[in-house]
């Protein structure tokens, strides 16, 4: 059975990471149907939004999409398309795993972390407006729901995945009812978790002193909307960068699977581009859609070829094009066969 994904290829460099991307999991074993619908930049001029209604839409139908980086304007402009989608799709969970990858520098060798952040609230929602002519306000919301909901996805993740910790991070220590309400939420829900995974907190400035010191001393860490936007990235410096940074937006009717790096439009149509982010959202969307051997073997491939160093892209020390690199991870996996049945 082929699987129908909405294919959103985005702005600058999107396209050329989209197709790369594409091909990889094509070469896989896994039938998909690609159903490739434009959001971003190039949409404002025949839709009037870079979010057209038939983008929600297609991927509402799908129920899966995988999308490449679109810009977001700073401080103007349209408000973030990325944002817009994970509440108008309730995509609640955002999943950032980190994991050293050989063959790149950096100064850890053994760094292997999940983030999982909350998606639909806190400062980063946005909600915020001008207070007189010379200040502004941003709204902070919390809520019970939505603390434990992504605290129980924590838990989940970690037993499914036989992760052994889920750390909550907050600043509760100032923020006491705000913050203090996201901690009390994770604790309550660690109490059906006792004797499968162990918990504990950490204050967000004390977490990002510890995870540069000592990160092998942490394991699924769990954080509000924009603790984990800043911590995801922090994180992703461990290992090497965004462009090996891979991203997941999933909630109950829905998930979308993304790199979380920008979209670069200075470097559009170059073929310099680095997809691995991209290609590792996919094997995020290829254990989301039950094919666990599939997906370690695609990033296994990736792997190999970045460790072997001498079919990669320039930020990674080669002078591959994005296609080229492609071609190494589709000949990595050799012929396509049948991939196993998916796992659920």
């Amino acid at each position: 059975m082929a699987h129908t994904v909405t294919l959103i290829p985005g702005d600058g460099i999107g396209p050329e990471l989209a197709e790369a991307t594409r091909r990889v999991l094509d070469a896989s074993g896994v039938a998909f149907e690609w159903e490739v619908v434009e959001a971003g930049e190039a949409s404002i001029a025949e839709h009037g939004t870079p979010l057209p209604e038939h983008v929600l839409a297609s991927i509402r139908r799908n129920r899966i999409a995988l999308k490449g980086p679109i810009t977001t304007p700073v401080g103007g402009g349209f408000r973030s398309v990325n944002v817009t989608l994970r509440q108008a799709l309730g995509l609640y969970a955002n999943l950032r795993p980190a994991r050293s990858i050989k063959g790149l520098d950096t100064r850890y060798e053994d760094v292997d972390l999940v983030i999982v952040r909350e998606n639909t609230e806190d400062l980063y929602a946005g909600i915020e407006h001008m207070v007189g002519p010379d200040a502004a306000e941003s709204i902070k919301i919390i809520t019970r729901y939505a603390s434990e909901r992504i605290a129980r996805y924590a838990f989940e993740y970690a037993v499914a995945n036989h992760r052994r910790k889920v750390t909550a991070v907050h600043k509760a220590n100032i923020m006491k009812l705000s913050d203090g309400l996201f901690l009390e939420s994770c604790r309550r829900v660690s109490v059906d978790y006792e004797g499968q995974v162990e918990f504990e907190d950490r204050i967000v400035d004390n977490m990002c002193m510890q995870l540069v010191q000592k990160p092998d001393l942490y394991d699924v860490l769990v954080l509000p909307n924009l603790y984990g936007d800043i911590v995801s990235d922090l994180c992703a410096g461990l290992v090497g960068g965004l462009g090996v940074a891979p991203g997941a937006n999933i909630g109950e009717d829905g998930a979308v699977f993304e790199p979380v790096h920008g979209s670069a439009p200075k470097y559009a149509g170059q073929n310099r581009a680095n997809p691995t982010a991209m290609i590792l959202s996919g094997v995020l969307m290829l254990r989301h859609l039950g094919y666990p051997d599939v997906a370690d073997r695609v990033e296994l491939a990736v792997r190999d070829v970045i460790a072997e160093g001498a079919v990669v892209t320039h930020d990674l020390g080669g002078t591959a094009g994005t296609s080229e690199f492609a071609d190494a991870i589709v000949a990595r996996l050799g012929s396509a066969s049948d991939a196993p049945a998916a796992t659920r």
